[in-house]
């Protein structure tokens, strides 16, 4: 069936007291090639409506047991009928009262005595609008499952857990503000012993900063196997050496391959050795990590050592790098933590963040849960303005 063709059959229910106007009425319809049945008071109209899928009503406004205004207000009360086009049928006398049921819902009016040109006109004008907004309601639901398609594929990039690493306790939390988001976090093992930290906020938000999450994320992990500096190069050189790679080659590969979409990332990369705690890293533009002493106290921040990631190819970055000291934390976050909105507009902000950062936590876990929990009370039920993405990695005191 053309969603476009008015003629095509469709269900229609007559719905009039008087068995003359139902007759007349379906003949017309039945002529046009739809499927009629009928119904002599408000009541019945509305049980059958409940019953069946329905393409449209002609309604009628007087009528005993239950009227026209009290079946039109039971079938647009309900999810499942609210959308059936209703079409009012009436006396020249009754306008005030058609007024009303247009208020109330109803598509359009059809005057008696019926002239058959109109009929005709109304009908096809109410079908075409029902089919049209059922074609946008399908093309809704194939989006819907498009999006959570996406959505299962997209937390199959991060990943399934995080690194065991005997001395460390890591932790992450993921929360996309849409179906799909541009945040994403990653931390595995490499091949010298060392352990990457990754965390990353593509530009925009939806389906393309969705894509080039997956993007960003899957070059960084490709590129960061690339073991750079020969025996005797100093450990830390080369763990900054690693990681300035890493960036430096997804830089240029999405600058260059893919500049015409504007799309980058601010991220932060990092290379943890165990053994010295030593953590050699590029921030390429985010928002500053913290490292927390083991009394909570905020010791450092990280500032960015380089613009965004993907903005210009041969963009030069540099790196630094700091030292996790026994019962201190690294915590690595998104700005959809800080730029958290309350209803009324508040900013969560970086002062909030650092305050709940600095109480002492029993687990990288429980610090990075106090944060979200009070992210969520920020927010106070509202819809979040962007994706929240938190790491961190504690050093035990043992």
């Amino acid at each position: 069936m053309s969603l476009s063709d008015t003629t095509a059959p469709a269900r229609i229910l007559v719905v009039d007291d008087v068995e003359a106007n139902r007759d007349l009425l379906a003949r017309r319809l039945l002529r046009q090639g739809h499927l009629v049945e009928m119904a002599e008071n408000g009541q019945e109209a509305v049980d059958k409506v409940q019953q069946g899928a329905w393409d449209l009503v002609l309604l009628d406004v007087m009528m005993p047991v239950l009227d026209g205004v009290g079946a039109l207000t039971a079938i647009k009360a309900s999810e499942l009928t609210r959308d059936i086009p209703v079409i009012m049928i009436s006396a020249n006398t009754e306008m005030e009262t058609i007024v009303k049921c247009i208020e109330l819902g109803a598509d359009d009016y059809l005057p008696k005595p019926f002239d058959p040109v109109l009929l005709r006109a109304r009908v096809g004008a109410s079908l075409e609008k029902k089919r049209l907004r059922d074609r946008e309601k399908a093309r809704a639901r194939r989006m819907e499952k498009d999006l959570e398609v996406g959505a299962r594929i997209q937390r199959d990039f991060l990943p399934e857990a995080l690194p065991v690493v005997p001395g460390y306790e890591f932790a992450a939390r993921f929360e996309p503000a849409r179906e799909v988001g541009g945040d994403f976090y990653d931390a595995f093992r490499l091949s010298d012993g060392a352990v990457a930290i990754v965390l990353g906020d593509v530009c925009d938000k939806g389906v393309g900063a969705a894509l080039f999450m997956a993007l960003f994320r899957s070059l960084i992990r490709a590129v960061s196997g690339s073991q750079l500096g020969g025996p005797g190069s100093d450990a830390t050189a080369a763990l900054e050496a690693r990681v300035l790679h890493a960036v430096t080659v997804t830089n240029d590969y999405i600058a260059n391959t893919h500049g015409r979409t504007n799309m980058f990332a601010t991220m932060f990369v990092g290379a943890l050795d165990p053994a010295t705690g030593i953590v050699a890293y590029v921030n390429g533009g985010h928002e500053p990590p913290r490292v927390l002493a083991a009394n909570g106290v905020i010791r450092a921040m990280l500032p960015p050592t380089g613009p965004a990631v993907g903005m210009l190819p041969e963009i030069p970055f540099t790196t630094g790098h700091v030292t996790l000291a026994p019962g201190e934390t690294l915590v690595v976050l998104t700005d959809g933590v800080t730029e958290s909105r309350a209803p009324a507009g508040a900013l969560f902000g970086d002062d909030a963040t650092d305050v709940l950062l600095a109480m002492p936590a029993s687990s990288a876990d429980a610090l990075l849960d106090r944060v979200l929990d009070a992210v969520h009370v920020h927010a106070d039920g509202g819809a979040a303005a962007d994706d929240v993405t938190m790491v961190a990695v504690r050093r035990s005191l043992g």
